[in-house]
């Protein structure tokens, strides 16, 4: 099965304008449907009927042909998905994540499968989000090394409002059919996408939107900005601009870099207008031009200004200087990120000190703050880094001595425990110097 969906993918390289007619038997291979199961998480949340992995696996090969036989008679009906909310930093209510049932969960897998070869040989190679072998550090990489060698020296952030409920479900299927050919697959993601939201005990019909949480959502979220910008800015704005533009995409993140004030003011208008026409809007308070680039920090200072910075990735990047007083773009972690993250762990800390052991807490925490180091230990960032880690550490010392009335650590106890169960040390984990190997400017 693996070989024929590699096959896809050498075709979709070779022939770009290839429409795929006959996809749809890849879905209902039974072979497909297995590897699909066991590729799924056990743990993750149950949808509306409660099926777990586990629940599922105990008929795995009766489940699987009948699931087969429906999907092949186009009997197969999405359940509705179940709606949760998680913590998002702004919002009382949180994020809203649409669950989908265990088998719901394989089908999407199974199309996302075949569908996959297909796209990652059409996207642009400046979108980065949620795919195969491309990361958020390779997206920083990118961009950083763009404003050191390029002439760039404005930057426009942009942020699209509550895009994953906004995706317009007639256009998202019109881009599909740009290379999907097969209708059978066309019908399916369609009742997907109209499956239906359960919250509250009510079912809401799903007229536009694809949820956060379904494992085909991210994969048709980069479909639609596909079309909708990536290939619009390179093929159509670019060409009109006098100077060089360059653009960066992580899933419905993004922002464009220029050299002359004028292309950048046009690209505002423009993207505005472009978003409309695919039923998006723009974000005003979140979206605006700055001036960034191996001049700004000299230019605003001769106006009495400091140089303007902008976050991306939960990043604020600004302009350095090297030792020899060079321009050089630098990071460090973004003041809203910080804050959030240790708020996070303060609350795990504090909800975690009555129902697990003092051993299981110390393991626990040295893998929250690892996780932190692997996404934010870069380069010119070890000092947040470090901050991070010192207060991690007072907030875990304060709730483990919180666990009965004697107090458990002195400051130098803790930390003769942390060195015995080897505690994550700051250092740079991803080096993302826009000078590399000439870091020694």
């Amino acid at each position: 099965m693996s070989t024929d969906l590699t096959r896809i993918g050498e075709k979709a390289r070779s022939k770009p304008g290839l429409v795929f007619t006959s996809l749809y038997h890849h879905v209902t291979d039974v072979d497909n449907l297995r590897a699909c199961y066991e590729a799924l998480e056990g743990r993750k949340a149950t949808g509306v009927d409660g099926v777990s992995k586990e629940a599922y696996g105990e008929k795995l090969e009766e489940n699987l042909q009948d699931l087969a036989v429906r999907l092949k008679c186009l009997g197969y009906r999405p359940q509705p998905r179940l709606r949760k909310y998680i913590p998002k930093p702004g919002s009382e209510k949180g994020r809203p994540l649409g669950i989908s049932s265990f088998e719901d969960k394989i089908v999407e897998m199974a199309v996302k499968r075949v569908l996959e070869p297909i796209y990652e040989a059409a996207f642009d190679n400046s979108s980065y989000g949620y795919r195969p072998g491309r990361s958020p550090h390779d997206c920083l990489d990118a961009l950083g090394n763009t404003i050191q060698e390029k002439r760039i020296s404005y930057v426009v952030e942009a942020d699209i409002r509550k895009f994953f409920d906004r995706v317009n479900h007639e256009w998202l299927i019109k881009f599909l059919r740009h290379r999907i050919g097969d209708p059978r697959i066309i019908k399916l993601i369609d009742r997907m996408l109209r499956a239906g939201i359960l919250e509250d005990g009510l079912v809401q019909a799903s007229e536009e939107g694809t949820p956060q949480g379904s494992i085909l959502s991210p994969l048709l979220s980069n479909i639609y900005l596909h079309y909708a910008l990536d290939l619009w800015f390179h093929r159509r704005f670019c060409k009109r601009c006098r100077g060089e533009a360059y653009y960066f995409r992580f899933a419905d993140d993004y922002l464009a870099t220029f050299q002359y004030k004028g292309d950048a003011d046009e690209f505002l208008v423009a993207m505005r207008g472009r978003l409309g026409e695919f039923h998006l809007d723009v974000a005003e308070e979140k979206t605006r031009c700055i001036a960034f680039g191996r001049y700004a920090r000299d230019n605003a200072h001769k106006v009495g200004e400091k140089p303007k910075e902008f976050t991306f990735l939960g990043f604020t990047h600004y302009c350095g200087k090297t030792k020899k007083a060079k321009f050089k773009v630098k990071r460090r972690t973004s003041r809203d990120k910080f804050g959030q993250t240790l708020k996070r762990f303060t609350e795990w800390c504090r909800c975690s000190r009555n129902r697990l052991t003092k051993g299981q807490m110390l393991r626990i925490a040295k893998a929250k703050i690892e996780g932190h180091l692997n996404y934010y230990a870069i380069t010119d960032n070890l000092p947040w880094c470090s901050k991070y880690v010192f207060h991690a550490n007072q907030i875990l010392l304060k709730w483990l001595n919180r666990k009965s009335q004697r107090k458990t650590y002195t400051w130098d106890g803790f930390n003769q425990v942390c060195r015995w169960i080897g505690w994550p040390k700051v250092k740079v984990r991803k080096d993302l110097s826009p000078f590399r190997s000439a870091e020694a400017l």
